[in-house]
């Protein structure tokens, strides 16, 4: 369990990735079969330069193999595996190269539309290229002319990959081995835009060509209710709009349903791509002049400004007959259509707390 946040800010501390951690695991096995050293700790050098250092758990050998192991350490940042048991196993082989195996709790691709292809372990490109090129360097130190079979398993992978959008896209098994830096940044923001354009990528991929991007559960349950969506066509956005309608660009389907949560799709409206707390507020003041342009009187105006909550001027807005979470909706849609291709159809939904709709404009 980690420790409670201190109430005092201090810097937060980066950690390191799953595939630097398979790196420094596989590198150690290796190099106890290659020169019988057994190591406590693994040096790597991450894609950029930095060298760092990795705490084993354990290195040992296992009849023809050998494994490593290491505890994942996200730093500061909320990540599933932070504390994780990751262990490479390695065999030789004769033949030069580096062979993947997905090993415990680690998943396999099994629909296409990813980086990797169907029947692939689910370790990403710069985490192989990192494995390959330290082995590589490790053999040229060594003199050796063969291989390296590479099994990466994480404990409890499978139970933790349930936390995570792996099944939606189709990998199935256990967590990806990911990583592009080596490095953890806290509260980083890339993985989870990686893992949305993914979701769209598989969505294009295996032919669904409407797709509804959702801020969370309910309003997922909501597109469920309303479209009756797969798995694969439901993309969980979180905060993140602006992943969702700029990738479209890239990958445009032919129509698109945004669902949020009312004080959500607000920001939206105003114009804000990322939709959390954090970057973007609600404006409580452009609510009531939205809520003038269809109707409003000054009193009703007033109140919206002075309301606590978006969804109390929402309420105050219905209880007078004014339809303000539809308009919310209309200036949404203005704003997604300004960035999506012409092509790609648009509808927005704005919902309330138990995922009732309360607000909607677009394809009908």
């Amino acid at each position: 369990m980690r420790e409670e946040t201190r109430e005092q800010p201090t810097p937060l501390r980066s950690g390191l990735t799953t595939g630097s951690c398979a790196t420094a695991t596989s590198l150690a096995a290796a190099r106890l079969l290659l020169t019988g050293l057994s190591e406590d700790a693994a040096h790597i050098t991450l894609p950029k330069g930095k060298h760092v250092q990795m705490r084993l758990e354990f290195c040992r050998r296992t009849g023809e193999c050998a494994e490593a192991g290491t505890l994942k350490d996200a730093g500061d940042d909320p990540d599933v595996t932070h504390g994780a048991l990751l262990y490479s196993q390695v065999r030789l082989l004769e033949a030069p190269g580096v062979r993947f195996v997905a090993g415990v709790g680690v998943g396999t691709v099994t629909r296409p539309g990813l980086v990797l292809a169907v029947g692939e372990p689910a370790i990403n490109p710069v985490p192989r290229r990192m494995i390959t090129e330290h082995l590589q360097q490790l053999a040229s130190d060594c003199a050796y002319a063969g291989g390296f079979e590479v099994t990466v398993n994480v404990r409890d992978g499978e139970q933790l990959a349930l936390k995570t959008m792996n099944p939606r896209l189709g990998i199935l098994g256990g967590l990806s081995i990911l990583g592009t830096s080596g490095i953890v940044r806290p509260f980083s923001c890339s993985a989870y835009i990686a893992s949305i354009h993914q979701g769209i990528d598989v969505a294009h991929t295996n032919g669904y060509r409407h797709i509804a991007a959702c801020t969370g559960n309910a309003s997922e349950d909501t597109m469920r209710r309303v479209y009756n969506l797969p798995e694969i066509a439901l993309i969980e956005m979180g905060d993140f709009v602006g992943a969702v309608l700029k990738h479209l660009r890239k990958v445009p389907v032919a129509r698109l349903s945004l669902c949020g949560g009312f004080g959500k799709i607000s920001k939206l409206a105003a114009g804000h791509m990322d939709l959390h707390s954090r970057h973007s507020s609600i404006d409580l003041a452009q609510l009531a002049g939205w809520a003038k342009d269809i109707g409003a009187d000054q009193t009703l105006q007033d109140a919206i400004i002075a309301a606590n909550t978006s969804q109390q001027a929402l309420a105050l807005a219905h209880a007078a007959g004014v339809a303000l979470g539809d308009a919310v909706c209309a200036h949404a849609l203005a704003f997604a259509r300004s960035v999506v291709p012409a092509q790609v159809q648009v509808e927005v939904f704005a919902i309330d707390r138990q995922g009732g709709i309360v607000g909607q404009a677009g394809v009908r």
